[in-house]
């Protein structure tokens, strides 16, 4: 049994990735690439960095909740649809069974009971501090997922989440509430009477629950990562974790309503438990489906044994110049410039590592951002003001600024003989060498191939 567990093992996590797909039929190819994005999901998950955000996004949950529920339920109250919160807060609760409904009555009533009107200014500020920084939690573990280094600034924060908060729910009780007031009237329920269509309107009822789920997750998948995210690769995502969240719903309460052990260990703390399990599973499925529209938009991640992977200081003096280089000849041919995640889909990296030696280049000067949206990269001045060499040395001195104090505890005559050899031997090959004449060169390549 051992030598069986130890060869499946070895299978699973080398064999697997050693196979070449080129000579394989496309089904293969397909059902091969399918397996291993199982396997990197369980790697990500054995690695423990999606059950932690699960459990950081929990406890951002219980603090969060009920002013979040405020905050919708006193923009709702304005357009009188507020009456709908408590539905919909019963069928995310359903899987609990009957604690579920005590949770929900619970819930709604503290709601109910804070005067958002009497809070003042400050106790207003923090409500809304309160509900953003939950919406900013969700927002780094989505980042994380899509290796995204950067946030959103406080103004974008503010505004873009306010909107959603403010206006989303409305839209959407809206909608549910004009769905319910067409299907209660007297047209539709003599149209139900009449076969087929009672049955087409039965399946329905069973399908549209997970359509709508799909869509909340489709959208929170697009507008949270501050990153462009593909709609399609959000719509696959966004498929799998609806269907396994409901799925996972439905056995959570058979567990629950078969399970009668949990009383008698916890007692009045096991409506509780409860609520904080089915929090942690829904969060985890939420972004087990942000990993599976991140591995589909980028496939080429799914090899990358580590969560974040690193350059070797050789392939970050080569991504600088190449930085560099890219980002000067798309300015020279007055062609389009270039964004991050252009970048990033050219270059098949993590957008957090071009971000790192794009920061050292922005810091040193030679690369500018501009002030679209998304931001574009062009040269900091004329290209042909701007030395090879000077680019290459303030890449192989990147953050020694850390270390500069302690400079004096690495001084050896000998191997600070042979740094300035390696050193000196760069700068008389890129001596007098700028990046105009590397983008020049490249365009004489170019047409000679032609």
């Amino acid at each position: 049994m051992s030598d069986w567990i130890a060869r499946a093992n070895h299978f699973f996590w080398r064999d697997v990735w050693q196979i070449n797909t080129a000579a394989l039929p496309r089904w293969r190819r397909w059902a091969l690439h399918i397996l291993k994005t199982v396997i990197a999901l369980v790697r990500d998950v054995a690695g423990g960095q999606l059950t932690l955000r699960a459990m950081s996004l929990v406890y951002t949950t219980l603090l969060s909740l009920v002013p979040l529920l405020a905050v919708s339920f006193s923009v709702l109250k304005a357009f009188g649809v507020h009456n709908m919160i408590e539905p919909i807060l019963d069928n995310f609760l359903k899987p609990l069974g009957p604690e579920g409904v005590q949770i929900s009555a619970n819930i709604i009533t503290f709601v109910e009971n804070m005067k958002v009107g009497v809070l003042g200014s400050l106790g207003l500020a923090m409500l809304f501090f309160t509900v953003i920084s939950l919406i900013q939690k969700i927002e780094d573990a989505f980042n994380a997922i899509w290796h995204t280094g950067r946030s959103r600034s406080f103004l974008e924060r503010f505004s873009e989440y306010l909107s959603v908060i403010l206006i989303g729910p409305v839209l959407v009780f809206s909608a549910l509430g004009l769905t319910a007031s067409m299907v209660s009237t007297t047209f539709v329920q003599r149209m139900i009477a009449i076969e087929p269509f009672g049955t087409a309107f039965y399946v329905a009822g069973l399908i549209v629950p997970y359509f709508l789920i799909i869509a909340a997750f489709t959208f929170v998948y697009t507008f949270v990562p501050n990153t462009k995210v593909r709609f399609r690769s959000a719509l696959l995502g966004a498929t799998l974790a609806g269907v396994c969240w409901k799925t996972a719903g439905w056995g959570f309460a058979l567990f629950i309503a078969s399970s009668v052990q949990y009383n008698a260990i916890y007692s009045s703390f096991a409506i509780l438990i409860i609520f904080l399990i089915w929090t942690y599973l829904s969060w985890l499925i939420l972004l087990l489906g942000a990993q599976i529209a991140f591995y589909y938009q980028h496939p080429e991640f799914i090899h990358l044994q580590t969560k974040q992977p690193t350059l070797s200081n050789r392939l970050k003096e080569k991504l600088g110049l190449l930085l560099v280089f890219l980002i000067g000849e798309s300015h020279y041919r007055g062609q389009s410039l270039w964004t991050l995640e252009a970048l990033t889909t050219r270059l098949k990296l993590p957008a957090v590592i071009i971000e790192e030696v794009l920061g050292i280049l922005l810091s040193n000067g030679f690369i500018v951002e501009t002030n679209d949206s998304p931001s574009r990269y062009m040269p900091a001045k004329d290209s042909e003001h701007i030395a090879l060499k000077d680019i290459f040395s303030v890449l192989r001195r990147a953050n020694e600024d850390d270390l500069r104090s302690d400079e004096q505890y690495l001084a050896q005559p000998d191997v600070d003989h042979v740094i300035a050899q390696v050193w000196d031997a760069a700068s008389d090959v890129l001596a007098g060498q700028t990046l105009r004449d590397m983008v020049q060169a490249s365009e004489v390549r170019t047409k000679s191939l032609k």
